[in-house]
């Protein structure tokens, strides 16, 4: 599984996916950082790549296209820096791996993590 970090995330994240064994790449290195989130959806989707978030236009623009991808993952605290989050996220991920395989909307807080699939109901 690869990951693309949005832009509201530190690209600190990067040695957190490339300590678990995971391929991750920070927007910031790929795409105009002004890129609206229908343009990284569309490379996300294209490049097989799950989005992991702060932002919560992406799952309603999941909700809006009923798309079945690209999956997203959607941090949903204020608190977002890998310190707070390292051992949710990981958790969170190997916990529902088959479900992002394929397609899900998987929203993380300190507490716990949900998942959705693709496409919603």
């Amino acid at each position: 599984m690869k990951f693309l970090l949005d832009m509201n995330l530190t690209p600190d994240w990067l040695r957190v996916f490339t300590a678990a064994g995971w391929d991750a790449i920070h927007w910031s290195t790929i795409g105009d950082h002004r890129a609206t989130d229908e343009v990284i959806m569309k490379w996300a989707r294209d490049n097989a790549y799950v989005i992991v978030t702060h932002d919560l236009d992406f799952s309603a623009l999941l909700a809006a296209t009923r798309a079945v991808g690209p999956s997203v993952i959607q941090v949903r605290t204020q608190n977002v820096l890998p310190d707070a989050l390292r051992v949710v996220l990981i958790n969170a991920i190997e916990q529902f791996r088959r479900e992002l395989e394929e397609g899900a909307l998987i929203s993380i807080d300190p507490q716990r993590a949900r998942a959705r699939i693709l496409p919603f109901d």
